[in-house]
């Protein structure tokens, strides 16, 4: 059988990749062929993410053993044959290119071609570009809201208009000198 799988990312528009692969083939045969069809180099540490229908991360496929407990399933992109843990079609997947950052494309398994193999995969669609692989830290701070590492900070983070220093209770903060006076202009 052939899998005929589409990618797309939420941070381009435009962008998609079709990869049909044997689906005899290993996540690892799928994550270089992922790596060539976006240009991208071998370099991360990459995952993929097995999903439900609302994107949640089910079961991690990792590109490297990462010596998980005994008792847990681990799986490795190199020892893992694509149709061991993908049978049906519209199975949803995630693709960590960025972990860090936590970036990632969204797959899905499009079509499920029965009678037809493949010895290598083919990059069957390609339309727009693909974003970056990597961020450096002002690109990072720039996305703020659209990455799922920023945080959710309101007007109010750091405001310290409302601080009486009266109010200090000095004993309730482990302070060990006994000098200490909180009227004192500490600031």
């Amino acid at each position: 059988m052939v899998y005929r799988f589409t990618l797309i990312s939420d941070e381009v528009d435009h962008f998609l990749r079709e990869i049909q692969i044997d689906s005899e083939a290993t996540f690892l045969d799928f994550h270089k062929a992922i790596l060539e069809a976006v240009g991208y180099p071998d370099d991360q540490m990459t995952s993929f993410f097995l999903c439900n229908e609302s994107w949640e991360k089910e079961t991690e496929i990792t590109l490297e053993d990462m010596g998980r407990d005994a008792d847990e399933d681990n799986w490795v992109m190199a020892d893992t044959i694509l149709s061991d843990l993908v049978e049906d079609e519209k199975q949803r997947l995630i693709y960590v290119f960025d972990p860090l950052a936590e970036r990632v494309f969204f797959i899905e398994l499009s079509e499920i071609i029965t009678g037809k193999h493949l010895k290598a995969p083919v990059c069957t669609k390609k339309t727009g570009e693909a974003p970056a692989q990597t961020l450096d830290f002002d690109q990072l701070m720039s996305i703020g809201g659209n990455s799922s590492t920023s945080l959710d900070l309101d007007d109010d983070f750091g405001d310290d208009s409302g601080f009486d220093l009266d109010e200090l209770d000095p004993e309730g903060m482990d302070i060990i000198d006994d000098s200490f006076n909180a009227s004192e202009d500490i600031f």
